[in-house]
């Protein structure tokens, strides 16, 4: 991509500011970039029979230049000037009311794109490279809003009224280093690819993939999958990244950006500069030309856990990129005796000052978020704050005789349908939103600091989400760990249609993102963990979200906060 103006595909515009950056409306209309939007944006307008356009666009022979000719002229001159000098634009300008509509139609085409900038670093001066990164995003957004606004008000007649701020430009933008810290010998391969330095969003940002739910777990292979892989270098990026206390690259298809992009708000961004010297603890090659499904591989040689996706749509869903780097961090973890948890954890601090933290377990759709989403809610003046410290995955580890849960990301990637009515709204500015006009719509937003995560917590309470059984209490408390384990590894709920499990399911210990692929490791760290936390007395019971139960979707987690914080006061 380095030496390449832009790529055009159906949905992704990416455009290499470092090879052709315009500074003027004339010199945005002139380049070769838009030359193309506009040539595409004629296809498509006849492809779904878009009536309105064709009427004007047909007025030409050659529509795909004459109307690039037309916006430059009212860019520059009056309409009478235009009619005056130019004659043969003047029936192009006879129905006004039809041409605004044109412009309009292909402005709202352009901002359907997923509409990418980069720009690549030319020297180690990171901040001031950072800052003039930063103003080029901002004057290109400026640069677009401003022609569009200029051939519009020309045509109108009349300057607008109402001036609307839109991020018109890129959704996101960024900054690239070509000067990457080399992979060694097997994977010197990936030499050349574009690191990623600094990354910057114009919210709302809303991406589209090709699937909107995940299917099934990662197979371990025991083969280096390497010589069954192939890529082009100058296709992919590089994301650096915290997956919980261990360092991962994360290299990703320019097809699937979008859920690169979306890594910054998941897992903490680790610059250039502090990876060097430093060998990273995982790897994830997603999108490369391989056969058959995603797989994971321990490196012994060089102490590296790889995960590999291939490019193909089956795969173009921001699950599939943030589950392969759960199942690597757990895997590793589980090698060094620590107990990987699918959950979430809370830091709650009492208006009294006591303060617990509650980890409640589930797989996916059991309610996990919903709940404390719900607590938040229902808490009022009960409680002096509320800190997530992670919202779907963490780690137990043990700290002298005590158990003790870390997070593994910085993030929540959040099922938008079964939350408050409101959530998405208050959340739309720092959000990152993943097919919101489909079942399973997902945003994927910050929730607490890597510094925070890693401070690590002594579990006072842990609970398993049941969202399927109806007719039992809010909470139920176990009596010993034998009950509670065999309820935690059971690992039942039913299924919400975030996968393509349906109805009453199990999955072992709740977790299919390692613990599953090596169950025996796993039920010998459950059973000593649990013992632990019993003889801690460590209160461990069963949190009845109803998730699943129809008619229960919203009063269930509700009812099921109000008797956690009922807990909480009486302890």
């Amino acid at each position: 991509m380095v030496n390449k103006e832009y790529i055009k595909s159906d949905k992704l515009l990416l455009m290499n500011f470092s090879q052709r950056y315009c500074k003027s409306g004339s010199e945005l209309l002139n380049s070769d970039c838009f030359k193309e939007v506009w040539s595409r944006f004629i296809d498509h307008a006849y492809k779904t029979s878009m009536s309105g356009v064709i009427n004007v666009v047909e007025l030409s022979t050659n529509p795909k230049e004459d109307f690039i000719v037309l916006f430059q002229l009212l860019l520059t001159f009056s309409i009478e000037e235009i009619v005056k000098s130019f004659p043969m634009y003047e029936k192009y300008l006879d129905d006004r009311d039809e041409l605004f509509n044109l412009v309009e139609d292909f402005y709202n085409y352009w901002r359907r794109l997923q509409r990418y900038g980069i720009m690549y670093a030319k020297s180690n001066a990171y901040d001031v490279e950072s800052v003039n990164f930063i103003d080029a995003t901002q004057a290109f957004n400026d640069i677009v809003l401003s022609t569009y606004r200029g051939i519009c008000e020309k045509i109108a007649g009349k300057p607008f009224s109402i001036y609307r701020q839109l991020p018109a430009g890129t959704n996101a933008s960024l900054l690239l280093s070509t000067q990457y810290i080399d992979p060694k010998g097997k994977y010197g391969f990936l030499n050349g690819c574009s690191f990623i330095e600094s990354i910057v969003i114009k919210p709302p940002f809303i991406a589209y993939s090709a699937k909107n739910k995940r299917t099934g777990t990662y197979q371990e292979v025991f083969t280096s999958p390497l010589n069954r892989i192939s890529l082009n270098v100058d296709d992919f990026f590089c994301y650096a990244a915290h997956v919980g206390g261990s360092l991962a690259y994360v290299y990703f298809h320019r097809d699937f950006l979008a859920h690169g992009i979306a890594l910054c708000n998941l897992f903490d961004f680790v610059p250039r500069k502090d990876c060097e010297g430093r060998k990273p603890d995982l790897m994830y090659i997603f999108g490369a030309e391989m056969e058959g499904d995603s797989v994971f591989y321990y490196d012994k040689e060089e102490d590296i856990y790889l995960g590999i996706a291939p490019h193909n749509s089956s795969v173009d869903y921001f699950g599939y990129m943030k589950k392969m780097l759960l199942t690597l961090y757990n895997v590793k973890m589980i090698s060094q005796g620590n107990l990987p948890i699918h959950g979430a954890c809370v830091n709650i601090r009492l208006k009294n000052g006591t303060t617990k933290n509650v980890v409640i377990v589930g797989d996916s759709g059991a309610g996990k978020s919903e709940s404390l989403e719900a607590l938040t809610r229902t808490a009022g003046e009960d409680i002096a704050s509320m800190k997530t410290i992670f919202d779907d995955m963490g780690t137990f580890k043990m700290v002298g005789n005590d158990v003790y849960a870390y997070g593994t990301e910085i993030g929540a990637f959040v099922r938008l349908d079964d939350m408050a009515a409101d959530y998405a709204y208050n959340e739309m500015d720092r959000a990152i939103f993943m097919n919101p006009n489909q079942t399973n719509s997902r945003l994927v937003i910050p929730v607490a600091t890597y510094s925070e995560i890693m401070r690590g917590y002594k579990v006072d309470m842990v609970f398993y989400a049941n969202n399927y059984d109806k007719d039992t209490k809010e909470l139920t408390i176990f009596n010993n760990p034998l009950d509670a384990t065999k309820v935690f590894i059971r690992g039942a709920r039913f299924a919400k249609g975030t996968t393509q499990e349906i109805g009453l399911v199990e999955s072992f210990f709740a977790n299919p993102f390692g613990p599953v692929q090596k169950q025996k490791e796993t039920t010998k760290l459950i059973n000593n963990y649990f013992s632990k936390l019993f003889e801690n007395n460590v209160l461990v019971g069963e949190l009845h979200t109803k998730l699943a139960v129809p008619g229960y979707e919203r009063s269930g987690p509700q009812e099921a906060a109000e008797k956690l914080l009922e807990l909480l006061k009486e302890n």
